[in-house]
């Protein structure tokens, strides 16, 4: 088992905006099955190194997966390797309906010959019931939740075997947010890997099996969720000022 390639791979990758370098030497792994966070502060590179991952963004290093090496990832060649991503702003089209967004996500597999739209419109629907209900609306009408379970359920159109999901929980209610993670965390056992960039450390720790902690752009501190739930560095940095955040509230 162990010899078995990991899904992503991620070495010594560095992405530099002009002469500042944004992230900086970063090796980070996603087994299949497996759902791996990165968090940390505003302005660590998390959204960054994620657009970097997808070829959105150039960068040194290198990239692979399942073993076999991107030379230039671009966004074409990782999603024809089975990669989606959910980007931070949704990119949702307002003015369409929520199937014909859904239908969209699964073009570039119609465009290869693969008719089965349909079945997987449905698996969209039993993951999230309410967009089964809202098919017929335009994306531009549903709640902040709504669109961000229909950025995750287009994504899914494409069947990829990683999904990146960039700050999922970005400007949602707690609740919201809770059932957002569970649909994350369910996708496992879908046989979907998860990288997950999230500002939320402790939503995120809750359903990761690895995280990654990124400041200055660099990886700080990497290792199981769970006892990274539990490390006093990460509870005084980022979970102390997410109960002061919730007393506000």
């Amino acid at each position: 088992m162990s010899s078995t390639p990991h899904l992503l791979q991620l070495s010594q990758l560095c992405v530099s905006y002009g002469p500042v370098e944004a992230v900086h030497q970063v090796d980070l792994h996603v087994a299949a099955g497996e759902i791996v966070t990165v968090i940390g502060p505003n302005g660590a590179g998390k959204t960054t190194l994620l657009s970097a991952a997808m070829g959105l963004l150039p960068s040194k290093g290198q990239v692979s997966l399942s073993g076999g090496v991107i030379v230039r990832p671009t966004v074409e060649a990782m999603v024809a390797q089975g990669v989606g991503l959910v980007p931070e702003k949704r990119e949702l089209f307002g003015e369409m309906s929520v199937e014909d967004n859904l239908r969209l996500g699964g073009f570039s597999l119609w465009r290869k010959g693969e008719r089965d739209q349909g079945a997987r419109l449905q698996e969209v629907f039993d993951i999230f019931p309410r967009l089964q209900e809202r098919r017929a609306q335009m994306a531009s009408t549903l709640s902040g939740g709504e669109r961000q379970m229909l950025a995750i359920g287009r994504a899914l159109m494409a069947k990829p075997r990683l999904l990146m999901l960039d700050e999922p929980s970005l400007g949602l209610a707690p609740l919201i947010v809770r059932e957002v993670l569970q649909v994350v965390a369910s996708l496992r056992d879908r046989g979907v890997s998860v990288l997950l960039v999230e500002q939320n450390a402790r939503a995120a720790l809750k359903v990761a099996d690895r995280a990654y902690v990124l400041e200055m752009g660099a990886v700080a501190l990497s290792g199981n969720a769970r006892d990274l739930l539990h490390d006093q560095r990460i509870i005084d940095t980022y979970l102390g000022a997410g109960r002061q955040e919730v007393a506000a509230h």
